[in-house]
């Protein structure tokens, strides 16, 4: 195991309220396992994450939708508490917005990767990627982003039906609002009846041109950018298996060597010249073989554990290690392992060689034993939602991050 500098604690900041985000449970435990002091600002309450014997502290989060100054209060009293330095890791979009707006308040009480400002609310906003490929010419769908329901009835009959609807800024959506993060519509009087509903929304309507889900085309890449610009700690990714089928999180995925896109990846950071944790979403043209990216989100995703490497590393230890100066070791990938979110697949959840769970492991048994008792009321309370309600929301047949569609469910 690398050489970590212990007396450096890590707070996890999630601003999300969804209780089963393995990914944070994932941070946790690789921090925990380097007997680095773990310090989680999150909703706890119905969440397996709590149980687990890795977490130093638990810390009251900010309130939904809350201001970047209510999220700084929040911080300023997790510093107070923690009395030191500490690494900071937020763990979802807006938590990655606002720490990258307050990075000179939070400073120095916190230890952040020195990336552009303002460049995290960039990549992370939906509309704004699409330019960010256009200046860095790396394949993006076509994406138009209307200003009347009018022009957004115009473009999706441009665009070609069905197309793909986003909001800009998922992270803005109203909790308990039936409004997706990404829709597929099927008709331009869908994406009028849909524009009109931008100011509830909080952010713009785009839409873009639709690529056809299929196997072996839905790829990620996960990575940590050190203070030289060299790209660590990750890798590329295939999703094997998604929940729902064919459009949502990863529930099975697999380490799986893609130079494309890893060159890809390697070419857009250094030309934003961004530094830290980010997750990238591909999918490949089936006609063209071109790999567009689809989301560029600025923190760790839920499934970064696949690239936990021969020598110990992974993105958020690679993190650690870079702002506490240490030397972080020389790669050893793992091609072939595999991670599985043993809720979304279970069948696929037995042990073998070469396979991390999202939530069962041999020292940390808390987290898995507390899952099936709360998956199994969630499943209950949407099986009773979907019987009273007369109608279901669109499928979504694109992929969000992993983060947002966890969110979703």
């Amino acid at each position: 195991m690398p050489s970590f500098d212990t007396r450096v604690p890590a707070v996890l900041l999630r601003t999300d309220r969804n209780p089963f985000h393995h990914g944070t449970l994932g941070a946790v435990r690789s921090l925990g396992r380097a007997g680095i002091d773990v310090h989680l600002v999150a909703d706890s309450t119905g969440s397996p994450v709590r149980g687990s014997r890795f977490v130093c502290r638990m810390h009251p989060p900010p309130a939904p939708g809350a201001p970047p100054s209510e999220i700084a209060a929040t911080l300023r009293r997790v510093a107070a508490r923690v009395g030191r330095p500490a690494v900071l890791i937020p763990m979802d979009d807006a938590g990655a917005v606002a720490v990258d707006r307050l990075r000179a308040e939070l400073a120095p009480r916190f230890l952040l990767p020195l990336a552009p400002a303002g460049l995290a609310e960039r990549v992370a906003d939906k509309a704004e990627l699409a330019a960010v490929c256009a200046s860095a010419g790396l394949p993006h769908p076509e994406t138009l982003v209307p200003d009347g329901p009018a022009q957004a009835a115009s473009a999706a009959r441009r665009l070609g039906l069905p197309v793909v609807a986003k909001w800009s800024r998922p992270w803005l959506l109203p909790a308990g609002s039936d409004l997706r993060s990404t829709t597929v519509l099927t008709s331009a009087e869908e994406a009028r009846t849909l524009y009109r509903r931008a100011e509830e929304a909080g952010s713009r309507l785009l839409l873009q041109a639709f690529l056809a889900p299929g196997p072996d085309q839905d790829w990620f890449f996960h990575g940590y950018v050190d203070r030289s610009g060299a790209v660590r700690g990750g890798g590329t990714g295939r999703k094997q298996l998604a929940w729902p089928r064919g459009a949502g999180l990863t529930a099975v995925g697999r380490w799986t060597p893609n130079p494309a896109v890893l060159a890809l990846a390697e070419r857009l950071v250094a030309q934003l010249g961004y530094r830290g944790i980010l997750d990238l979403d591909f999918r490949r043209d089936g006609t063209t073989g071109a790999y567009h990216l689809l989301d560029f989100n600025p923190r760790p995703g839920a499934q970064f554990r696949l690239f936990a490497d021969g020598a110990g590393l992974d993105v958020v230890r690679a993190l650690h290690l870079d702002l506490t100066h240490r030397p972080l070791p020389s790669p050893v990938p793992l091609p072939g392992r595999t991670f599985v979110v043993e809720n979304y697949a279970p069948l696929s959840a037995a042990f073998r060689r070469g396979t991390e769970l999202a939530w069962h492991a041999r020292d940390d048994l808390a987290p898995g034993a507390a899952l099936w008792a709360l998956w199994s009321r969630h499943v209950g309370r949407r099986a009773v939602r979907r019987h009273v309600r007369p109608t279901t929301p669109p499928p979504q047949l694109t992929p969000l991050s992993d983060d947002e569609k966890a969110s979703s469910h």
